[in-house]
């Protein structure tokens, strides 16, 4: 397999999960008569603090791409969930701690890469997360609308 290919697969794999998550980010658990979505997982922190503000900026979903995978990081209200191509599933908590923004996961997978995170900055745009692991600092790129951002790697077409 070409690199070229490697990243149309990864960019339609990064497509499909967006969709995905997109789709699943305001399941609603209620009756017909209850319009009203109902969250599917409580929020739990496993740092030494607890999130105890609103997530504001933080709202949304954001890809990356971390040793040939994509990073999709999805935070609706005070939920986090963090999905890796490759299996690694994440969720916890995202919001005001300290007076800083953090975000705090536990993955199925017994994974410790992005368990802890300190938002660095976040703008419309962009966010930085500062993870307590080996990964250091990672920069996100806001997808909007279950779209992929722009400036992801394309490859040729064959004819």
């Amino acid at each position: 397999m070409t690199t070229a290919t490697a990243r149309v697969r990864t960019a339609a794999a990064a497509a499909g999960l967006v969709g995905a998550l997109a789709l699943t980010a305001c399941s609603g658990g209620g009756s017909k008569d209850d319009s009203s979505p109902t969250p599917s997982a409580t929020p739990t922190s496993t740092g030494t603090g607890a999130v105890t503000g609103s997530s504001g900026k933080l709202q949304g979903s954001w890809i990356t791409t971390s040793k040939g995978s994509v990073v999709a990081l999805v935070v609706t209200g005070k939920q986090a969930g963090l999905f890796v191509t490759g299996g690694t599933v994440c969720s916890g908590a995202a919001g005001t701690e300290a007076g800083m923004q953090m975000i705090h996961l536990t993955c199925t997978d017994g994974s410790k890469d992005r368990v802890t995170g300190m938002v660095d900055s976040a703008s419309k745009d962009a966010m930085k997360v500062t993870w307590s692991s080996k990964l250091g600092q990672e920069t996100y790129t806001k997808a909007e609308g279950g779209k992929l951002p722009s400036g992801l790697p394309t490859a040729p077409v064959k004819q």
